[in-house]
């Protein structure tokens, strides 16, 4: 099957999925998840990724991320990422073949409610798997981060979080942040897909500004009203956002002769 052609829309919150070849549960170990961590940090340290969230699973990862470095800060994090964790995998199981799905997801979130909302969303994953009863008992999250900032080997950047939720500052913010996650643990918190499956997330005119810039590539796709807002919907094969226009492999394939500095791995 071809590749989507991807488009690079700066200055916008991406809620980034990315899953596991075949769906396999190629995370279910918490060597490998610590890894993925590790290396998100590693991203954070040597490209500037500004991360807001981020969640690793047994078979995906969700990482929500604000795009203000330039156009080549995600892709180039994702692909060390990725690549990384799946070398590394593949090198301790002597295994062969893909470790990721071949392309991630990146959905354009709009910021304050919409990205507080989806903040929050990611924040329960493992709740609503059945793994935990509460997000703080989940590792390898962005939950306890958020609540108990850390001052060394940060990965999350908290003011910056703060801001874009619509917040004036970080004490505001975390208190604001706890009360939305236990007000939902109270309801119904079943998958909302249109937070990982959609182009963008947001306002109506949000959305349609986001539609107005693909242009011709987002001709026959519907905006529709969700429960949080608006969605621009995918079409029926997979859309995935770029940031460079080019095709780029993030599978394990993909070789880095860096040092590994452990010092800050998040365990």
């Amino acid at each position: 099957m071809a590749r989507a052609k991807r488009h690079y829309m700066p200055g916008q919150v991406w809620h980034i999925t990315h899953r596991c070849h075949k769906r396999d549960f190629l995370l279910k170990l918490k060597i490998d998840r610590t890894r993925w961590l590790h290396w998100l940090y590693e991203a954070k340290k040597r490209y500037g990724l500004v991360v807001l969230n981020y969640t690793v699973t047994s078979n995906h990862i969700h990482l929500l991320v604000f795009d203000e470095r330039g156009r080549d800060v995600i892709p180039q994090s994702v692909k060390l990422i990725a690549g990384r964790t799946g070398q590394e995998y593949n090198a301790r199981k002597n295994r062969k073949g893909a470790f990721w799905e071949d392309r991630y997801h990146a959905t354009a979130i709009q910021t304050e409610q919409h990205l507080f909302r989806c903040l929050a969303y990611i924040d329960l994953n493992m709740v609503r798997a059945g793994v935990v009863t509460h997000p703080s008992e989940w590792q390898f999250g962005g939950y306890n981060e958020i609540q108990n900032p850390r001052r060394k080997c940060a990965v999350i950047a908290y003011e910056k979080l703060a801001e874009l939720s619509g917040f004036s500052n970080y004490g505001n913010f975390r208190e604001s942040h706890y009360e939305l996650v236990y007000e939902l643990l109270g309801e119904n918190i079943s998958r909302q897909k249109w937070w990982s499956e959609s182009i963008a997330v947001g306002s109506e005119s949000f959305v349609e500004a986001i539609k107005q810039r693909l242009g011709l590539r987002a001709k026959g796709r519907k905006i529709n009203e969700i429960n949080e807002g608006f969605q621009l919907r995918e079409d029926i094969e997979t859309y995935i956002t770029d940031f460079d226009g080019k095709n780029r492999d993030i599978g394990w394939q993909n070789t880095y002769l860096v040092g590994v500095n452990d010092e800050c791995t998040t365990s």
